[in-house]
């Protein structure tokens, strides 16, 4: 893969807010970033749009993407519900000379930045607790119990992860969580009006 600007992970558990986060940091300009599209083999979901939620294909398409070595990284999140980042996604961003944001499940994020090491910063966002993760899920309405049960059990798991990412952001308080991320990112990427000081 050819090299090309900065890649800006965002991981975390579902809804400890990482996706406000990132849709906040895309109106940035001076940030210059661009957002990877994930390829999922999960039905789409309400308004979703193949393209710009996500590239939408079959379980057996999926595997075959693999086979052909066509991601950069892919995880099995859950039974057949494949996520993953295509390289002509990072290659087609880059040739726009964009940096690139993700939204990305943590054992996606902690792959992305194995291999590109200094070309990425890795933030995890941090839920005030899993409860409270738990009342977010149930807001959403959009998933049956079971799935959130799921999805708060996985989250405990993956809260154990947040020491390998370069920051952690609690995110008690969106907007402090949401200035927080900016200062990190326009630090990293060196966006003019960026504090170069670093807190001690």
């Amino acid at each position: 893969m050819k090299k090309g600007g900065k890649l800006i992970i965002f991981s975390a558990p579902s809804g400890s807010g990482k996706t406000t986060i990132v849709r906040h940091l895309l109106k940035q300009p001076e940030l210059n970033l661009a957002f990877s599209v994930s390829a999922t083999s999960r039905p789409q979901r309400g308004e979703e749009k193949d393209g710009i939620n996500y590239y939408f294909m079959s379980t057996s398409d999926f595997k075959q993407h693999i086979k052909d070595g066509d991601f950069l990284e892919w995880e099995e999140v859950y039974r057949d519900n494949f996520y993953g980042t295509l390289n002509s996604e990072i290659e087609r961003l880059w040739a726009e000379g964009k940096n690139v944001i993700f939204d990305i499940d943590v054992v996606g994020g902690l792959r992305i930045k194995k291999k590109f090491p200094e070309k990425t910063l890795a933030v995890f966002v941090k839920p005030p607790s899993v409860d409270e993760l738990k009342i977010r899920l149930k807001k959403r309405s959009t998933e049956s119990d079971d799935k959130i049960n799921m999805r708060v059990a996985k989250a405990s798991v993956e809260l154990a992860t947040a020491p390998q990412f370069d920051n952690v952001i609690k995110n008690y308080d969106l907007d402090v969580a949401l200035e927080e991320a900016h200062q990190l990112v326009a630090e990293f990427v060196g966006a003019k009006g960026a504090n170069i000081e670093e807190e001690s």
